[in-house]
């Protein structure tokens, strides 16, 4: 009985360490990223349509992606990704997206970005190494709206769609061309080394939800439906 306790401890002691040795700013972008799926799902002028939203295998959230550009320009951001389960969603995953520009460009801005992956041939892509969307996963700018009766048939056809929101506004934004990967020594200090990010969304023992990431979680699982109609 003390072995068990003491094996049990351990394994606890193992977890919360892990959790522990989260930097500051990841910590932080589970709860950004909780606030902005919140306000554009249920946003004023329509948001993301839920039975696209009901149809997502994965989606992810990258907060204040910076867009800055001075002649060489270009998109950089952190997120984090979860994928439907049978039980739910998925422990997050982290993501980092890189793009690069030259051009005639002055300026700076940050942009809340939502991508959805829309079927399970794209989230196996990006539950790989990386790749680069437009060429190696399809990508199409999401219709906003309560209803995707107007999505377009290459949105339909898209294994991504892009929500952007800029000032509190929806912005269009090419990302075309940009990279995006798991952010693997982050997700080392969620779960443990070793783990990869299929591991994570398809969970098993060594896979706990970290606490910081429960109002992300729980910002995936919200039903907007009975508050849509709602000024």
């Amino acid at each position: 009985m003390k072995k068990s306790l003491a094996i049990c401890s351990g394994i606890c002691l193992v977890a919360t360490s892990a959790f522990a040795t989260l930097k500051g700013n990841e910590v932080k972008r589970f709860g950004e990223a909780a606030t902005v799926l919140n306000e554009l799902r249920s946003a004023p002028d329509g948001g993301i349509p839920q039975d696209l939203w009901n149809k997502a295998h994965c989606v992810l959230v990258i907060p204040s992606m910076k867009k800055a550009a001075f002649l060489i320009g270009g998109e950089t951001g952190s997120g984090v990704m979860s994928c439907r389960r049978a039980a739910g969603w998925s422990a997050p995953v982290f993501m980092h997206l890189a793009k690069g520009s030259v051009g005639l460009q002055i300026g700076a801005q940050e942009v809340d970005l939502v991508l959805l992956v829309m079927n399970q041939r794209g989230a196996d892509k990006l539950l790989g190494n990386k790749v680069s969307l437009g060429a190696d996963v399809s990508l199409a700018a999401g219709p906003v709206g309560r209803s995707a009766n107007a999505a377009t048939d290459a949105q339909l056809k898209a294994e991504m769609l892009s929500y952007s929101r800029a000032q509190g506004l929806f912005a269009g934004i090419d990302l075309s061309g940009g990279v995006l990967q798991p952010d693997t020594e982050a997700d080392a200090r969620a779960y443990g080394s070793g783990v990869t990010a299929r591991d994570i969304v398809e969970g098993g023992q060594k896979i706990t939800t970290p606490a910081a990431a429960r109002p992300f979680v729980a910002a995936l699982a919200r039903d907007v439906t009975s508050t849509s109609g709602r000024k």
